[in-house]
């Protein structure tokens, strides 16, 4: 799979709810194998490729329609630079995540967590979303003109296994945001770099039974590697993974819960929505004590394939890897299509799929890749199915809207 132009920049990572059983001590456990590391080229700092042309990329410059911070509304229309995305097109930021940057009208922001506990019985994704792209609520807004998309604003937050799954997603208005370069306030949780490290402040209510979850998830990063990635040819969908390598710690009082593991940190920004660009795509990664290796393939809206693959060392060192060939795995419940990569004349197997919804679908796989038998965390995403209106009537069951 080769696309023609790809550039630096975006990936997803929401994951919508289901009614999946806990993770089991067995499953958990095999997420901590790691794709091996030994990639075969270097992928110099701030540059990306996804099968395509190379160019740096960093942010693309503020548009007119753009909202910078919080509690602001957003004037005009979003609209991406087009061009390649570096010293003529952005600054460079500061190293970890910022929070503040320009968001599109009718575009997004995320911020995303995942870890796994050393022990194997624990597992959570935390995202924080400006211009939540899975919303029933902003997507029937975009459907009578430009939305704002600090009046989507959201923290999933999901646990996983040992009885403590919980799902949490309350989708809120502008006025219960704000945002720092440093800081995302969202309701009653924060995001917080402090220094070298991400602190978020979990107070959320989960749904449809309601509980709470509350306490912090502190994530270390064991390097902060440079650059970002586009997915679409205009550069306007973009990935920059901030911390591939890291630990977080865990310390929650509801429900209580305190472990530490292996983690990774990333974030997405676009300045459309997503299903606009994309029809499907996947994405998976896994970490061991050399590092963290990501593999990524997008369906874009004109039929267009382009992959990833990529291999982030513990020092920050980043090498591409040539992809293997593409495996099929069994569709879900909903009949969403899921496939991944592994070795000419070796099989993948799902070993236990965590999230089942109609459009979405993360799941724990087994492949071989580079020799080495993996086991990683996998998602498979259908914009489509997305855009259904069956679809947009089943989730606010699980994505309720605070009145203010």
């Amino acid at each position: 799979m080769r696309g023609t132009d790809v550039r630096p920049a975006g990936a997803l990572r929401a994951a919508a709810p289901a009614d999946a059983g806990p993770l089991g001590v067995d499953d958990a456990g095999r997420l901590r194998s790691a794709l091996p590391g030994d990639g075969r080229r270097i992928v110099r700092a701030g540059v990306a490729r996804l099968d395509g042309v190379v160019h740096p990329a960093w942010r693309a410059n503020a548009d007119p329609g753009a909202v910078s911070r919080g509690r602001e509304h957003a004037s005009g229309t979003g609209r991406a630079d087009g061009g390649a995305l570096g010293a003529g097109g952005g600054v460079e930021p500061r190293r970890g995540p910022r929070f503040d940057q320009p968001v599109a009208n009718s575009g997004y922001a995320w911020w995303y967590v995942d870890a796994l506990s050393d022990d194997g019985r624990h597992a959570l994704t935390l995202i924080a979303f400006v211009g939540s792209v899975f919303s029933p609520y902003y997507a029937a807004a975009r459907r009578y003109g430009v939305a704002n998309p600090l009046d989507h604003c959201a923290l999933n937050v999901a646990l996983y296994g040992a009885g403590r799954r919980r799902w949490a997603l309350t989708e809120r208005h502008h006025a219960s945001v704000q945002r720092t370069e440093s800081a995302l306030e969202i309701g009653p949780s924060v995001l917080r770099w402090e220094g070298d490290a991400l602190e978020v402040h979990i107070d959320e209510v989960t749904a449809p039974v309601l509980s709470r979850i509350h306490g912090v998830v502190r994530v270390r990063p064991a390097a902060l590697p440079e650059g970002a990635f586009a997915l679409d040819a205009a550069g306007r969908h973009r990935w920059t993974p901030i911390a591939p390598c890291a630990r977080v710690e865990v310390a929650l009082d509801r429900p209580p819960l305190h472990w530490s593991g292996d983690g990774y940190l990333d974030s997405n920004a676009g300045d459309e929505p997503l299903e606009d660009a994309f029809t499907s795509w996947t994405w998976s990664r896994a970490a061991d004590h050399s590092g963290t290796t990501v593999l990524y393939d997008v369906v874009r809206r004109r039929g267009e394939r382009s992959s990833l693959a990529l291999t982030f060392d513990r020092g920050g060192k980043v090498r591409q890897l040539d992809a293997p060939p593409v495996a099929s795995l069994p569709p879900t419940r909903w009949r969403v299509l899921r496939e991944t990569r592994t070795d000419v004349g070796s099989q993948a197997i799902v070993l236990k799929t965590l999230e089942d919804t109609p459009f979405y679908a993360r799941s724990v796989v087994e492949a071989r890749l580079l020799g080495k038998s993996v086991t990683t965390m996998h998602e498979s995403l259908s914009l489509e199915r997305f855009r259904a209106r069956w679809v947009q009537l089943l989730l606010p069951f699980r994505a309720p809207r605070a009145r203010r």
